[in-house]
């Protein structure tokens, strides 16, 4: 797939990226596959287990589009809160996409294990977004109002450190 997508643009590097994911893992609770509640496998962990949860499935995504020459600007990994049954229900659960920002101050794609069409924000009225990250920064709030925070630190996650630790032990710069 790496081989393959190289030749692509940004977008269908973006694209290429999302369905293999997506329909090469398999979804499964982190509970179930590591023994924990919240777990955040390195994308090499993911590929040797063949399961993941949205985490791992976003973070797998992110790197690999960071090795096939995507800019870090235009990444960042977000939870969200899903709206369970769609866009006007009362119901979320706890969420984590991949936005691509072909433009890093405008409207972001959105790579998702649950959805497999790669979709512009504006037409994912099911995600609320909380905060976005990436190797650079922390991000708070949404559209106009995004900043990126004060500190500007992804040090305040603590798994998002420990991802990054396990990965350079496993050989990524």
């Amino acid at each position: 797939m790496m081989r393959a997508a190289t030749a692509l643009d940004a977008m269908g590097k973006i694209k290429r990226v999302n369905e293999f994911f997506n329909r090469r893992v398999l979804f499964g609770e982190d509970i179930a596959i590591w023994g924990e509640n919240d777990y955040w496998a390195t994308p090499l962990e993911l590929m040797g287990k063949g399961i993941g949860d949205c985490e791992d499935f976003s973070i797998a995504k992110y790197y690999t589009l960071l090795s096939l020459g995507i800019s870090n600007d235009k990444l960042r990994i977000t939870y969200v809160k899903a709206r369970i049954g769609g866009s006007h229900s009362d119901i979320t659960q706890a969420h984590m996409i991949l936005g691509y920002y072909e433009d890093p101050a405008g409207e972001p794609f959105i790579l998702d294990n649950l959805v497999t069409e790669v979709r512009p924000a504006s037409r994912r009225n099911d995600l609320i977004p909380i905060f976005s990250f990436n190797n650079e920064g922390l991000w708070t709030g949404t559209g106009v109002s995004e900043k990126k925070s004060a500190t500007s630190s992804t040090a305040k996650l603590s798994r998002w450190r420990d991802l990054i630790a396990r990965m350079q032990a496993e050989g990524f710069e």
